[in-house]
C-alpha cells in the first residue's frame, strides 16, 4: 500500500510539473513577449524587406531540407550488416559462430546470476544482457582499436606511396610496397585493395571500397583522391602529399582535443565513481545501516532510481566531453 501511494504521488507530481512546463514556461521565459515583438516589427517593415526575408527563409528551408536528406542517407548507411561489422572488428567469425558465442555467454550469465541468488527474473535479465550486449560491445571495442591502429599508420603509408610515385613506380607497385612494410591492420586493408584490383576491378574503385571495410573519413579521403586521379588525371604525388599533410593535421587536432578534454573526463570519472565508492565504504564500516537499501521495498525502489539517474548522468557527461570532428 505504501508503494502504491508513493507511485501515485510521483505520477501526480510529474503530471503537475509537465502541465506547468507546457503552460507557464513560455510566459516565464519571455517567449510570448518575444513573439509579440517580432510580430510588431514584421508589421512595421516595408514590403520589399518582408519579401527579401521570405526569399531568404525559402533558401534556408531548401538548405535545411538538403541537409536533412544527407543526414537521413548517413543514418541509412550506419545500418551495417552483422557480417560487415565482424569484418570491421578484424575477426574471421561467421554469423553462425557469432550467434553461438552470444548464446553461450547468455547461458553463462543466466546460470551465474541464478546460482548467486538473483532469482529467475534477475537471472533472465542478466542472461539477456550478456547474450546481446556483451558480443556487440566486444565488436565495437575491437573496431575502435583497429581504427586507431589504422589511423596511426595511414599517414606514413601515404608518404611511402608519394615517394614511390616520385621515384617512378606505378601506383599499384607503390601500394605493394606499403603491403610489405606496413603493420596491421593497414597491411591487410591494402592487401584487399590489391586482391580486388587483381580480379579486374579498377584501382580507383578498389581504393574507394576501402571506406566500406574501414569507415573512417581519412580512408574516404584516400579513396576519393585515388578515384578522382584515375578518372581525370593530374599530379597524383602532389595530391597525396596534400592528403598526408591533412591526415597529420587531423591527428594533431585529435590529440589536442584529447588533451584539452582530459580534465573534464577526469572530473566526470570522479563524479561518477563517488556514489558506489561511498556505498562500498559504508557497507564495510556499518553494513546494517546500509542493508535497508536491498532488504526493504522502499530501499530497493530508491536504489533502482539512483542507478537509473546515475546512468543518465554518466551518459550525459560522456556525450558532453566526447568531440567528433
Amino acid at each position: 500500500m505504501q508503494m502504491q501511494t508513493l507511485a501515485l504521488a510521483f505520477l501526480a507530481a510529474a503530471f503537475v510539473g509537465g502541465l506547468a512546463w507546457v503552460f507557464l514556461y513560455p510566459y516565464l521565459s519571455g517567449e510570448k513577449k518575444a513573439e509579440a515583438r517580432r510580430a510588431s516589427v514584421a508589421r512595421s517593415e516595408p514590403a520589399a524587406t518582408r519579401q527579401a526575408d521570405r526569399a531568404q527563409r525559402s533558401r534556408r528551408e531548401q538548405v535545411e531540407g538538403s541537409l536533412k536528406e544527407l543526414e537521413a542517407r548517413a543514418q541509412k548507411d550506419k545500418k551495417v550488416p552483422l557480417a560487415m561489422r565482424i569484418s570491421q572488428a578484424g575477426l574471421e567469425w561467421s554469423e553462425q559462430k557469432f550467434w553461438m558465442i552470444s548464446g553461450v555467454l547468455g547461458l553463462f550469465g543466466f546460470g551465474a546470476a541464478f546460482l548467486a541468488g538473483g532469482g529467475m527474473l534477475g537471472a533472465a535479465g542478466i542472461g539477456f544482457a550478456m547474450a546481446l550486449g556483451m558480443p556487440r560491445w566486444l565488436l565495437g571495442f575491437l573496431k575502435k582499436r583497429r581504427e586507431k591502429a589504422f589511423l596511426k599508420a595511414l599517414p606514413d603509408a601515404v608518404d611511402v606511396i608519394v615517394r614511390g610515385i616520385k621515384a617512378g613506380l606505378p601506383l599499384f607497385e607503390s601500394i605493394k610496397v606499403v603491403v610489405n612494410d606496413s603493420p596491421e591492420p593497414l597491411r591487410s586493408e591494402f592487401r584487399a585493395i590489391i586482391e580486388t584490383q587483381a580480379v579486374g576491378m579498377p584501382l580507383g574503385e578498389a581504393c574507394a571500397r576501402l571506406y566500406e571495410r574501414m569507415p573512417l573519413p581519412e580512408a574516404n579521403f584516400f579513396g576519393i583522391v585515388i578515384a578522382i586521379q584515375q578518372k581525370s588525371g593530374g599530379n597524383l604525388s602532389e595530391a597525396l602529399g596534400n592528403l598526408s599533410k591533412v591526415l597529420r593535421d587531423r591527428k594533431k587536432m585529435a590529440d589536442k582535443i584529447q588533451a584539452m578534454s582530459m580534465e573534464a573526463k577526469a572530473s566526470a570519472g570522479i563524479i561518477g565513481s563517488l556514489p558506489p565508492i561511498v556505498m562500498i565504504l559504508v557497507f564495510i564500516t556499518t553494513p546494517d545501516y546500509i542493508a535497508l537499501l536491498w532488504t526493504n521495498s522502499m530501499g530497493q525502489l530508491m536504489l533502482v532510481a539512483c542507478v537509473v539517474w546515475m546512468s543518465i548522468g554518466i551518459m550525459v557527461m560522456k556525450k558532453m566531453i566526447n568531440f567528433d570532428f
